[in-house]
């Protein structure tokens, strides 16, 4: 359940498009916090705000922020214009957007009878932090072109949280974020996956779309349990909207958990689980024993999509390049170059597509 604290801003120490983030004193002493400016107001130093301190006390790496729920005498101004699609539906939080693809959206016509992405590629991967790492591949072979990012609501909800799609969409490294089922804040607003990959390439013109959750990963160590099994899903809606769908799999030789050693048991899930129509799933060309394993792993995936071998000479080179820090469960580039190497070949790979 919930656990509130009362607190008081001291100070604010970085503001980035839809986020704010704070110190809060209270009871126990001063602690980090996030607010949304679009829902609850922008909170200044010397306010009080009501806190939701969940995620500190589970000790949460990429939440573990207090949330700040209120800013009580700094209240939002109320929204204006249309907007009827409701997102946090039935929490204290819901709040109305304007879906790309509803009656009132100057998108609606073009999105009305929609029902092709045009062949373009969709590079799909569980983890958000997959999500740079794929632009690095795809900008090292292709630069120039457009890729959006179909955000799915598995981990953060709110787009503001990453941090990396602001600097992203800065650097021009995204033509837009479209936020889809019950994760709200992108550049455009879709109901459903399948209507946010055709709102990418209609509404943004991208040339490429990548689809994860967001920030962000819930796993029980259950082969069912975790919610990166919307990969698979995902691969399912990239192809029945004729779109080419691109595996990214995770890959890690840095993560202590057998389960995630090679190829992630939760690729081979999605993939060979959840995906029912065929893709093309990637395997970089490692070095070495741990390349070979990650080679024979992947082949069990055979059976449904098409195995890929991407090379991946001077990934590491375009990883150093990112324009935000690469990081994955807590270990940088160096850390587990395995899984950054792995996401770039995607990007490659579909920088191949598009010649």
């Amino acid at each position: 359940m919930i656990r509130w604290r009362k607190g008081e801003v001291v100070r604010v120490r970085r503001e980035w498009p839809g986020a704010v983030e704070l110190d809060v004193a209270v009871a126990e002493g001063e602690c980090r916090a996030l607010a949304y400016p679009p829902l609850v107001g922008r909170p200044e130093v010397g306010d009080t705000v009501l806190l939701n301190t969940t995620a500190l006390a589970m000790g949460l790496g990429t939440g573990g922020y207090a949330m700040v729920v209120a800013v009580p005498d700094r209240l939002p101004q109320d929204p204006s214009g249309a907007g009827h699609l409701v997102k946090a539906r039935y929490t204290p939080l819901q709040a109305t957007v304007l879906g790309a693809d509803e009656q009132g959206s100057p998108h609606h016509e073009a999105l009305r009878e929609a029902d092709s992405v045009d062949g373009m590629p969709v590079v799909v991967a569980d983890l958000h932090s997959a999500l740079p790492a794929i632009l690095c591949g795809l900008y090292a072979d292709s630069p120039g072109i457009r890729v959006a990012y179909v955000m799915q609501d598995g981990g953060a909800l709110p787009a503001w949280f990453s941090m990396s799609c602001a600097t992203l969409r800065e650097r021009d490294w995204l033509c837009g974020v479209v936020t889809t089922g019950q994760s709200f804040g992108g550049d455009v607003e879709a109901v459903t996956l399948h209507t946010g990959l055709l709102a990418a390439r209609h509404v943004l013109g991208a040339d490429v779309a990548v689809v994860t959750q967001g920030p962000g990963n819930l796993g029980t160590g259950t082969r069912w349990g975790f919610s990166g099994v919307a990969a698979g899903e995902a691969v399912n809606a990239a192809a029945v909207l004729t779109g080419r769908p691109v595996a990214a799999l995770r890959v890690s030789e840095g993560d202590r958990r057998e389960r995630h050693v090679g190829v992630s048991h939760h690729s081979l899930t999605a993939y060979g689980r959840v995906a029912l129509t065929p893709a093309q799933v990637v395997v970089p060309d490692l070095p070495g024993a741990f390349g070979a394993t990650v080679r024979e792993q992947a082949a069990a995936l055979a059976t449904r999509h098409e195995i890929v071998t991407v090379p991946v000479e001077g990934l590491h080179e375009a990883l150093k390049a990112s324009p935000v820090r690469l990081s994955t469960m807590g270990r940088g580039l160096e850390e587990d170059l395995a899984y950054f190497v792995t996401s770039a070949a995607a990007g490659r790979h579909a920088a191949s597509l598009l010649s």
